[in-house]
């Protein structure tokens, strides 16, 4: 059974509202077996709505079509379906009625345009509304079959949840359950893991050649968060798609070894943050060209306060030294950074100490080039006061914001292989 998802209204084309819609129904489509191939975006034209409904049931065996159902001039899904199938609408009683006792109810005066919600294809199915006027739709041209659905979410959900993935189980004849773990790496570009993961990916696809079940492994890049390796597997049921999966995702993190640092919701500061706890220690935090963004990162971990002290902005060289104790001379240096983790877990009584100073841009500063940065850990969970020094001018051309945002992440990931290497 494949499904795709057709998204519609001009506002989404213009970026003016994020289509969560198509997203959300795809991971309803997933955990529910149903295969989605496609997801489609198309403005508030009858033409284009008709053109993209009838190229999606050329090659899937039902589409949801989301949004549309409104009743002002502009909302034309209702029209356009019935283009698709070849019949007239027609005014359903019941649905105009059950409208209008609605507005009756909250004591509201019914426009006469809130009756285009009641009209719908001849011969389709309503998918009765439980929480707002429009209702949805069930369509059936031959062996295909057109869904659909209102674009307020609230509504959406309710619908697609109660009435359409039941039905699509019972079309499909099948009962299957597709289940996905997302790993999150970083350090590693997308075509490097690519190469190291290849011996790994051609024995799935000899697997599956060969007839057998195994899951599939793809790529996502993710910008400052990393390249997110997601493991995917169907089965007929969640328990065995996760079986498949959690045997699968040993071998990746065997194969990948610590650039994995977390799965799925878990980011660089929560897995940082799990660690500092696991062993019992607590983290301070001194940042010069991040400028607080390390310490927001730490403090939006649910019970950081139980690991995390605090973080320090020293912008300026003579807060640095005054705050910290760093030495007179460049203060975007090895000795800088080190003496800015000794004093981070000095003043914040910490465990550990992280520190941060760069140049950021847009100009150098005590003759190091814009990228430049320096991260200096303490403590001796950590094997004692070090430091690194990170090249980031390469990302964005030098972008000062990009450049200070994978510092962060950096840092962060830097102090963890740390504590991993003890």
């Amino acid at each position: 059974m494949r499904c795709e998802v057709l998204a519609v209204g001009t506002e989404l084309l213009l970026g003016q509202i994020v289509d969560t819609n198509s997203s959300w129904i795809g991971e309803q489509l997933a955990a529910a077996g149903i295969d989605s191939l496609y997801q489609t975006k198309v403005g508030d034209n009858l033409e284009r709505i008709v053109g993209c409904l009838r190229f999606a049931l050329a090659r899937s065996d039902a589409v949801i079509c989301c949004g549309g159902l409104g009743p002002t001039k502009d909302d034309i899904t209702r029209e356009a379906i019935a283009e698709v199938l070849g019949v007239p609408l027609q005014l359903d009683e019941g649905v105009a009625a059950r409208i209008a006792e609605m507005f009756s109810s909250r004591g509201r005066q019914m426009t006469a345009n809130n009756y285009r919600q009641a009209e719908v294809p001849e011969g389709a199915t309503v998918i009765p509304q439980v929480r707002g006027t429009a209702p949805g739709l069930i369509c059936r041209l031959g062996d295909r079959t057109i869904y659909a659905v209102p674009g307020v979410p609230h509504e959406m959900r309710e619908m697609i949840s109660r009435a359409v993935i039941p039905d699509l189980v019972s079309r499909s004849g099948e009962r299957a359950t597709i289940f996905s773990r997302t790993l999150r790496t970083w350090g590693l570009a997308e075509s490097a893991l690519d190469e190291i993961l290849a011996p790994r990916l051609a024995a799935l696809d000899e697997a599956v050649a060969a007839g057998g079940r195994a899951p599939t492994i793809a790529f996502l890049a993710s910008g400052i968060e990393g390249i997110k390796v997601r493991i995917t597997a169907k089965a007929p049921s969640e328990e065995e798609a996760a079986a498949l999966v959690e045997v699968e995702e040993d071998r990746v993190r065997a194969i990948l070894g610590p650039a994995v640092f977390g799965a799925d919701a878990v980011n660089m500061e929560a897995a940082l943050g799990a660690l500092l706890l696991e062993r019992g220690l607590t983290l301070g935090v001194a940042e010069s060209l991040t400028g607080g963004l390390v310490g927001s990162r730490l403090s939006a971990v649910p019970g950081a306060s139980s690991w995390f002290r605090g973080s320090l902005v020293v912008y300026a060289s003579e807060v640095k030294r005054q705050l910290l104790g760093v030495s007179p001379g460049p203060v975007v240096s090895e000795s800088a950074a080190l003496e800015m983790a000794v004093g981070a877990a000095r003043v914040l009584g910490a465990d550990v100490g992280l520190a941060l100073t760069g140049v950021a841009g847009p100009d150098e500063q005590d003759g190091q080039p814009v990228g430049t940065v320096w991260v200096g850990v303490a403590g001796d969970a950590v094997g004692g006061p070090a430091a690194t020094v990170l090249w980031l001018g390469r990302y964005g051309g030098g972008d000062r914001e990009q450049i200070r945002q994978i510092a962060n992440i950096s840092a962060l990931d830097l102090l963890r292989r740390r504590l991993l290497d003890g």
